[in-house]
């Protein structure tokens, strides 16, 4: 415990002696700020971009009170395995490490919920459009005109238009989006719409009708299912860290002086403490990916 606080003591020192007068807690949160920026990959920074412009990506601050907690949650929890700090701020390491991964997962998230929501109202706006001009192209620069997508959604219905101005024909635009945006409801619209740009106008009114219908049916159940994965998500990560802190269980049965005494003295327990503290934390890990990546969209 003595080197964990003449080593926060030294870290200090260096923090303020390098911040040029700044205090050190703006130097620890332009440094964070500065380090996702560089390392990120390009695709996170594309959509973390976006998150910026929704209001939605955490701020410099939030990411530095982030590594704050996890630092904290890590040398905790270890310290109550091993009761060894130097394994304990190993341990500190490999979770800080982790954080720029889970806020690509976040942003992932965040943009995959925000294309979905671009693409329903590019759905819903087209049929509307489309019901009064009977043009599959007009209603798409009706679409468009109106600002109500944001981009990349936007900038994409405007290349599917100048590509059916391009060709004459909508079915290389269609193949574009088709591939863009691979949604049930998109490609059930585009097929209509290119079979009635085919093969001639015909009432459709009653089909476009039931595909809003469809298209209201699929958006409620998919901000139920958010619903529901947020309060599983929640459940989950409460799981997770019982798991860890059931090592205290197994000290409050043997004795805590007996415990520290079998951890110091036996080679096999430690690396068995050390599987088991890898195990739950790949369990969160695997469990994190899955809420972000998986979104439920369709």
């Amino acid at each position: 415990m003595e080197f964990v606080i003449i080593l926060a003591i030294v870290l200090f020192v260096v923090l303020y002696r390098q911040s040029n007068g700044e205090s050190v807690y703006k130097f620890l949160v332009n440094n964070v700020e500065y380090a996702y920026d560089k390392y990120a990959p390009y695709s996170f920074k594309v959509i973390r971009e976006k998150c910026k412009e929704m209001g939605l990506e955490y701020s410099a601050k939030q990411y530095t009170m982030q590594v704050i907690i996890f630092s904290v949650l890590a040398f905790v929890i270890s310290f109550l395995y091993f009761y060894n700090a130097i394994i304990s701020l190993i341990y500190v390491v490999l979770v800080v490490s982790i954080i720029p991964y889970l806020a690509y997962l976040r942003c992932k998230r965040v943009y995959s919920e925000f294309i979905f929501e671009q693409i329903q109202v590019y759905v819903t706006n087209t049929i509307m459009e489309f019901s009064v001009t009977q043009s599959f192209v007009k209603a798409m620069e009706g679409v468009v005109d109106s600002g109500i997508l944001e981009d990349p959604v936007k900038t994409d219905v405007q290349i599917m238009v100048d590509l059916a101005y391009h060709n004459g024909d909508v079915g290389e635009s269609i193949e574009y989006m088709n591939s863009k945006y691979d949604y049930y409801m998109v490609r059930n619209m585009h097929q209509l719409f290119l079979q009635v740009t085919r093969e001639g106008a015909r009432d459709t009114t009653k089909t476009l009708d039931n595909m809003l219908i469809d298209v209201d049916e699929l958006v409620e159940g998919v901000y139920h299912d958010r619903i529901d994965r947020q309060a599983f998500h929640k459940q989950f990560i409460q799981f997770g860290l019982l798991l860890y802190l059931m090592i205290m269980f197994v000290q409050l049965i043997i004795g805590r002086e007996r415990y520290i005494d079998m951890v110091n003295t036996n080679l096999l327990v430690q690396i068995a403490l050390h599987i088991i503290v890898l195990m739950n934390s790949y369990f969160l890990l695997s469990g994190e990916k899955y809420y972000n990546e998986n979104v439920g969209a369709e």
